[in-house]
């Protein structure tokens, strides 16, 4: 991630960029995404949960309005811009994604909440499956890999991490499963897609 947005510094930086409205339009939501996540740490380093809840969900409005400011380009733009910007920003969005969740338990657990009438097995599965949907969405939709692929990661993670809950486990690698294969349903869709426009415009 963070290879990634030293690309995208030395990108935006060049002198050819300096006109981009692209560039131009994320720049405060980038020093606003910067300052959070050093805020975050310092909170979590400290034991601050909630807090850094809070300034968790700053980052994640951050990187979504920089998302909702590239995404309408994506298409559009070369590879330079493509690999160092809208790249890195997606990856960055889906690890925030799936650190928000995971943020969102830590607090709970530090407010000694036993998760009221479902277990923890069926909390898990829940979240799994928001996450899921949240995936099938940037798979299909926004035919948006990068962050997709984020998202099978952390499925993958949790598989090995709750190897001991059967449940949990079974569910997201079937998560996993599912968003690799929409994930591929949605570049073929995009790239038949691509094919058949200039046909069409003859």
């Amino acid at each position: 991630i963070y290879l990634g947005l030293l690309a995208y510094m030395v990108f935006q930086a060049l002198p050819s960029q300096r006109t981009n409205p692209r560039m131009r339009s994320i720049g405060w939501l980038y020093v606003a995404s910067g300052v959070a996540n050093s805020v975050w740490i310092f909170l979590w380093h400290y034991n601050q949960f909630a807090w850094s809840l809070v300034v968790m969900l700053v980052l994640l409005a951050s990187l979504v309005g920089i998302y909702l400011r590239l995404s309408p380009f994506t298409r559009g733009v070369g590879a330079a811009e493509r690999w160092t910007t809208h790249i890195p920003f997606s990856i960055y969005l889906g690890w925030i994604t799936v650190a928000t969740v995971a943020n969102t338990a830590t607090v709970l657990l530090d407010w000694n909440w036993s998760g009221g009438p479902l277990s923890p097995a069926l909390w898990a599965i829940l979240m799994i499956a928001v996450a899921t949907v949240l995936g099938l969405i940037f798979a299909l939709r926004e035919v948006n890999p990068a962050y997709v692929l984020v998202l099978v990661w952390a499925f993958a993670g949790i598989a090995v991490k709750q190897s001991a809950t059967p449940a949990v486990a079974w569910t997201a690698i079937g998560a996993a499963v599912l968003l690799v294969v929409a994930v591929v349903a949605g570049l073929l869709r995009n790239r038949r897609s691509v094919r058949s426009q200039p046909l069409a415009n003859n």
